[in-house]
């Protein structure tokens, strides 16, 4: 009789022990009332009188559901989110919320909505990370009472209408186009003033045309080509008239 009650017992210590752990938190009930939160390792409840539920307080990342939302100018986005929570006091997360998981990605869901609706497509395109930092504002200040914090939102993709995919591609290549007229109209002024300022100091200087044309003939003769090339003085001109008129 003595054995038997000896191995009723040791069954019912051993029953009790629980061990967490390093990323585990154990909230405690006795008799269906919070008892305490314990810290990981080995531990021990009174079976029937107590139970614990297991918190993992490592962050964990909620794929948000691809979903449809409406910009400020009515243009009709497809965005894929991914949230990253933790948390952070384990007796809310198990008393003040049934499913916090499921909570965090159901409010993401609609502040993103919610965020979106309130801002234009350019500028959701171009400013995810401050679309996704008013996101987690909005949803921290609902899961903050349920021991939850988010840590990060992040937008991973936004997929536009096929037509507006179109209109963007067109301006991109009109954008193209006008930038590339520029750059040529202004290569050609620097050029432009460059041989302006080149036609005058040749001018000024005295034969330094006739070196010039001289080192035009050397770069032909290095060359050959079948064509004949002329070389006539710049005077020929005058030297026409003169002759025209009998002088």
């Amino acid at each position: 009789m003595t054995t038997v009650l000896i191995i009723i017992v040791g069954i019912y210590i051993l029953s009790g022990l629980r061990m967490l752990y390093q990323y585990e938190r154990g909230v405690v009930f006795t008799l269906g009332k919070f008892q305490g939160v314990h810290e990981p390792g080995l531990m021990f409840i009174w079976p029937i009188i107590q139970t614990m539920r297991r918190v993992d307080m490592r962050i964990k990342t909620a794929d948000i559901p691809r979903q449809e939302v409406i910009t400020r100018d009515n243009i009709p986005v497809l965005a894929a989110t991914v949230v990253y929570f933790k948390v952070i006091r384990p007796q809310d997360a198990i008393i003040e919320i049934e499913d916090y998981v499921y909570a965090v990605r159901q409010y993401t869901q609609a502040a993103l909505r919610d965020v979106v609706g309130n801002h234009e497509l350019d500028f959701v395109l171009s400013e995810r990370e401050q679309i996704g930092g008013a996101i987690g504002e909005m949803v921290e200040a609902e899961t903050g009472d349920w021991g939850v914090a988010i840590e990060a939102i992040k937008i991973q993709e936004l997929e536009l209408p096929a037509e507006m995919k179109r209109a963007m591609a067109k301006q991109a290549e009109a954008e193209r186009e006008r930038r590339a007229v520029i750059i040529a109209s202004e290569g050609e002024l620097t050029a432009s003033v460059n041989l302006e300022k080149a036609a005058t100091n040749l001018a000024r200087a005295d034969g330094a045309l006739h070196l010039r044309t001289l080192q035009t003939i050397r770069d032909i003769a290095a060359d050959p080509s079948e064509k004949i090339v002329l070389f006539l003085p710049s005077d020929i001109g005058a030297v026409a008239s003169k002759f025209a008129s009998g002088e």
